[in-house]
């Protein structure tokens, strides 16, 4: 049972529990394992609930219903089990023995839930609770896996609140990101497009989950107004999601999005980016029904203006509406969403061709495009997720999302040509389409088998998706990285303004997965299996005719365990295979047209977890394998034979250190090595975009001397990388630092205020963000400041 493995912070006297008779709550809570009506309990009132001894899960709660204050709700629920509970401060309860519980001495107070193998089946309205200090959550959504918390997972993941994604002002989820040692942006910032690196291999930003999701996001770049967490799942995944559909195998990100809150929320966030962007964001929460079953949650936010590189606008609009229902044993969510996201002369890759040393980087607030070019994004997104309770032990779900995007791009692709900065390029006018389908079906149970726990999951999911995309060069120019010119825009005349077909796929699994728990759950073990299905078609977009067909399958197992020898380490091990959808045979090679089974990249890895009690700390030494094609120069054949090998080690940080004072970061070592390349020419060198060294550290201070007042800062370092498979090109290492603050005060009638003031690059850097083999360099930001003034009423 997790709960006696909390850290212990301090010891309290008992305290008085009048607010908590007075204030009453509206509760719905079947009969359930006493931990878990407790876990209830505790989201709906704020209670933490500390432990003195663990509670066999087969204790079970009696149900409580209506509304009741905090105390009558644990009187009800604990009526009868043995068990009961005290007041050790003001907003926390200790469990007790009925037999002791008039003795106060020696309750453990902790700042957060963190009962952390109670999780309820389902994750309708189960959000895990944050972490002290509240940057970080206790646990995040894991896939097949259900909620899982920081301690009992045998994988590294950081889910980032709400809180977190409102206080650094955030605008998409690369600014969330970049939180994260193990996570890199590979494209330029501050244009239409995320584009990442986990632990250095590539994630698509169409590789983002939207509550477990795939084919959901926003393609080009999301925003984050309508988004509760950013879950940062380190690693392949392939068992626990599915195969991405670009086949991303770095890692994962996941977007939970908002629910009504237990209080109403009325919300107005009003907003300022330098050059000249100004925005608004309402959020509204309502919950309705006699025992606030029904939840209403609404977000609507508009930015838009010139960006702080010159000649460079950008507009970003969403809206978004939340429902929930919380029934005895029914749950149901629904989402609706839509972004437009538009760009005046967007920021772009910049690729290099070999022969050379990559110069420096251009002032980054240099306008490298032409005033003409743009680019429109439209998405429109919908999930709808079911869950009931068949039994206590028993829960079926289902969910389906749905996804349109339409995308119209003018813009270029520029070509370094020598260390002078001198370029060729090529522009392109680029419209596209996006549809797609997605669904999954599943049931979780709990059974035991003696003294073992198991809690076995088995789900189906399916993905179709249809593109279209036509990208004709339509005009070719030359200039200079630092002297740019500008050039008269080419005739559209006869140019479509939509996209034919061009591909279309299916991706269909079935998995499933045991968790198997010891010894009072200090040992836990899973396993599981995908078989994952790719089906994939495409068709040239001028003729229309077929070019490729595709259709393999492949198994991807995994293993994970965990091992905790005292309540507040973890000791855990993994291993788990990510899938990609395998190669064709090029032209010009003897077995031309061929197609191989989806690639398996596999990832081993072991690591340790300290819960510190108010800071925890994940230490994780890692391995990743990925096959890549090859052409042998001696037979002319083409096979999945090469193959790039990252290792690392990471340690990442977060919580707070002492009372006001918060750490958030960590620091990632890699070594990306090439292996098996073609006739060994690169064997034993590094991978293009895998730097040595990525440090992310942020801290938050509230200071004493003005009550309110917050400073925080932000160091971010990236090593050198290499941009070519030979290694003669390289870019720099960079450093960026990041300043903010916030005031937060109440205005008469007691609403709240917060103020908030950010600049990202204080010392105006000029650098090269990131080099890949998809993107080519990415530049950094220049300065931007932000400012923010949030109203709640």
């Amino acid at each position: 049972m997790a709960s006696t493995f909390l850290a212990p912070l301090a010891l309290l006297p008992a305290a008085p529990a009048q607010a908590q008779e007075a204030r009453l709550f509206s509760f719905s809570i079947p009969a359930r394992p006493v931990p878990d009506a407790l876990n209830e309990i505790g989201r709906v009132t704020g209670l933490s609930v500390v432990f003195t001894e663990t509670v066999p899960r087969s204790v079970m709660g009696r149900p409580v219903s209506g509304s009741m204050s905090a105390q009558q709700a644990l009187a009800t629920m604990l009526g009868g089990t043995g068990y009961a509970f005290r007041f050790t401060a003001a907003d926390t309860i200790t469990i007790v023995p009925a037999s002791v519980s008039g003795a106060a001495d020696g309750a453990i107070q902790v700042p957060e839930l963190l009962v952390e193998d109670t999780r309820p089946l389902g994750q309708v309205g189960a959000l895990m609770r944050p972490y002290a200090g509240g940057q970080v959550a206790t646990g995040g959504q894991l896939g097949l896996l259900g909620n899982r918390s920081v301690m009992d997972s045998p994988f590294s993941q950081t889910s980032y609140t709400a809180q977190t994604i409102q206080n650094q002002q955030a605008r998409s989820v690369a600014d969330v990101a970049r939180n994260d040692p193990s996570v890199r942006s590979t494209w330029a910032d501050g244009s239409y497009s995320n584009q990442f690196f986990v632990r250095g291999f590539p994630l698509a930003n169409a590789d983002i989950a939207i509550n477990g999701l795939y084919g959901l996001v926003p393609v080009q770049m999301s925003g984050v107004s309508w988004v509760e967490r950013v879950e940062v799942l380190r690693g392949p995944s392939a068992l626990l999601s599915g195969m991405p559909p670009q086949g991303s195998i770095g890692g994962t990100i996941n977007l939970v999005t908002k629910r009504a809150a237990e209080e109403p929320i009325t919300r107005l966030t009003l907003g300022y980016i330098s050059s000249s962007q100004f925005g608004a964001q309402v959020d509204l929460s309502r919950r309705y029904g006699p025992n606030r079953e029904w939840g209403v949650r609404f977000n609507g936010a508009y930015s838009g203006g010139d960006t702080p590189v010159s000649g460079q606008a950008n507009r970003l609009g969403e809206v978004a509406l939340g429902l929930d229902y919380r029934g005895e044993r029914l749950r149901v969510s629904a989402d609706v969403a839509y972004q437009r996201n538009e760009s005046d002369n967007p920021a772009r890759p910049i690729y290099a061709r070999a022969g050379f040393q990559i110069p420096r980087a251009p002032r980054a607030s240099a306008n490298l495009g032409q005033d003409w070019y743009r680019s429109h994004s439209d998405d429109t997104f919908g999930i709808l997720r079911a869950e009931y309770d068949v039994t206590d032990n028993i829960t079926a779900y289902g969910s389906f999302g749905s996804r349109r995007n339409s995308f119209l791009g003018l813009y270029n692709f520029i070509y370094l040509k020598n260390a002078a900065g001198d370029f060729d390029a090529n522009n392109y006018y680029q419209p596209s389409y996006t549809t797609s389908y997605t669904g999954e079906v599943g049931v979780r149970t709990r059974f035991n088998t003696g003294p073992v726990r198991h809690e076995v999951t088995l789900s189906a999911m399916r993905l179709w998706y249809e593109t279209g995309n036509l990208a004709p060069v339509i005009s070719t120019f030359s200039s200079n990285i630092f002297s740019p010119r500008s050039f008269p825009m080419p005739s559209l005349a006869g140019r479509a303004s939509t996209a034919p077909r061009t591909g279309e796929a299916t991706l269909t699994s079935v998995a499933i997965a045991d968790n198997i728990y010891m010894l009072d759950d200090r040992l836990q073990l899973i396993l599981g299996a995908r078989h994952q299905n790719v089906r994939q078609t495409s068709w040239n977009a001028t003729t229309g005719a077929r070019t490729a067909r595709y259709d393999e399958s492949a198994w991807t197992p995994a293993v994970g365990l965990v091992v905790r020898p005292w309540r507040q380490v973890t000791f855990y091990a993994n291993y788990i295979e990510g899938l990609s959808q395998g190669p064709a045979a090029p032209l010009g090679s003897a077995n031309y047209g061929e197609v191989f089974a989806p690639i398996r990249s596999r990832q081993y890895e072991v690591g340790a977890k300290y819960d510190f009690g108010r800071v925890l700390a994940t230490l994780a030494l890692f391995q990743i394998e990925q096959p890549s094609g090859l052409l042998d120069t001696r037979s002319n054949r083409y096979s999945v034979g090469g193959e790039t090998r990252n290792q690392g080690v990471e340690l990442s940080l977060f919580g707070e250190v002492t009372r006001g004072l918060r750490v958030l970061g960590g620091v990632t070592f890699m070594r990306g090595e090439q292996t098996r390349t073609p006739g060994g020419l690169n064997d034993g060198k590094t991978a293009i975009g895998v730097p040595g060294t990525q440090l992310n550290i942020g801290a938050e201070w509230d200071t004493p001397f003005v009550p309110g007042l917050t400073l925080g800062g932000r160091v971010i370092h990236t090593s050198s990388q290499y941009a070519s498979a030979d290694n003669a090109q390289s870019i720099p290492g960079w450093t960026r630092v990041d300043l903010n603050a916030r005031y937060r005060f109440e205005r008469a009638g007691g609403q709240p205020v917060t103020l908030r003031a950010g600049i990202e690059n204080v010392f105006g850097e000029n650098y090269w963000a990131a080099a890949s083999s998809n993107f080519g360099l990415a530049r950094g930001a220049p300065r931007t400041f932000l400012l923010s003034a949030t109203f709640d009423f």
